[in-house]
């Protein structure tokens, strides 16, 4: 008898709408692959490759870094391991390489769960939810934790796709992203500050080529539309394709990064990553979520297609998710 072989990244879990098709994989509970018409809007990873520098994973319980691991909440101190030990950091949370579970699957939308037990550094109890789904309106990813433990925990949440039009760079593509600040970063990527866009590199509130602009920076202020929604769009003036990831209001921070010193992604693919809070949040509190025992937080981002694709207008559900 053959010997039955594991995917790297677990089970693939296709689902699909008309001519959308997404892979959600069960190590992690990540997106593998997102496409519309044939043509990707994800820059994912094989079925038979391990998942590498964060493409689609899910940043639970911190998105981002934490300096040196270590944090304190309700007057204790705790120490994570360093994951990211040349800038001795922890970096982007507990769940990208633990098994989720798939729940719930009909054609169209897959829920993954998975229940994040007290461990050393985070002695508390979440669990997880995330429902992909597909729709006219293209694909939204919401994702719910519910404190199951006895004690208040710290929560921030994230995502980690990486946007593509096909082309082989970025650097042409024009690129809008609705961030009024950037968050200034030192040498380990820890914020020392922030500052207005206006007059800066980073400042493509109004559409503009990214050229050779180089961005791992964490963007706030969002400006949204009538629905609280703010998108970021990425557009080939050549093609008159586009791509826009959008987020609800649970999300006020989006960290743009074009993987210049990534050999597998560089500047091939824009990552855009949903961020609840800042990096550093476990340490400075800033937009840190505080979690009751019993109280859930649920936060929604998604991705469509522009000119060139059936055109699609998100406005996701407005649900009873409270800190």
């Amino acid at each position: 008898m053959g010997r039955a072989v594991i995917a790297p990244s677990g089970e693939q879990i296709e689902i699909a709408a008309g001519v959308q098709r997404a892979v959600v994989v069960s190590v992690g509970g990540g997106l593998r692959s997102y496409s519309v018409g044939g043509r990707e809007l994800v820059d994912g990873y094989g079925a038979d490759q391990m998942c590498s520098s964060g493409r689609g994973q899910v940043l639970i319980p911190w998105p981002n870094r934490l300096q040196d691991g270590s944090y304190e909440f309700d007057g204790r101190r705790h120490q994570l391991s360093l994951n990211e030990p040349e800038r001795r950091n922890a970096i982007h949370g507990l769940v990208r390489w633990v098994a989720w579970t798939a729940t719930k699957r009909d054609p169209h939308r897959v829920v993954m769960e998975h229940v994040l037990h007290p461990q050393p550094g985070y002695p508390f109890s979440l669990r997880l939810s995330i429902e992909y789904a597909l729709s006219n309106r293209g694909l939204k990813v919401r994702t719910r934790a519910t404190n199951v433990g006895k004690v208040p925990c710290p929560y921030g949440s994230g995502a980690h796709p990486y946007l593509t039009l096909g082309t082989a760079t970025i650097d042409r593509l024009m690129l809008r992203v609705p961030g009024r600040t950037v968050l200034r970063a030192d040498k380990r990527g820890l914020p020392i500050g922030t500052q207005s866009v206006s007059g800066t590199e980073f400042d493509f509130q109004r559409p503009k080529q990214i050229g050779s602009t180089m961005l791992d920076h964490a963007f706030s202020d969002l400006e949204r539309d009538k629905n609280g929604l703010a998108r970021v769009e990425l557009r080939d003036p050549d093609q008159g394709r586009q791509v826009s990831l959008w987020v609800d209001a649970r999300y006020p921070y989006l960290m743009l990064f074009t993987g210049d010193h990534l050999p597998d992604v560089r500047r091939r693919s824009l990552a855009v990553e949903p961020m609840t809070c800042p990096p550093n949040a476990f340490r400075t509190g800033n937009a840190l979520i505080r979690l009751e025992p019993g109280s859930s937080f649920t936060s929604t981002w998604g991705i469509t297609a522009g000119p060139g694709k059936p055109r699609t207008s998100v406005g996701p559900r407005h649900d009873s998710g409270a800190r």
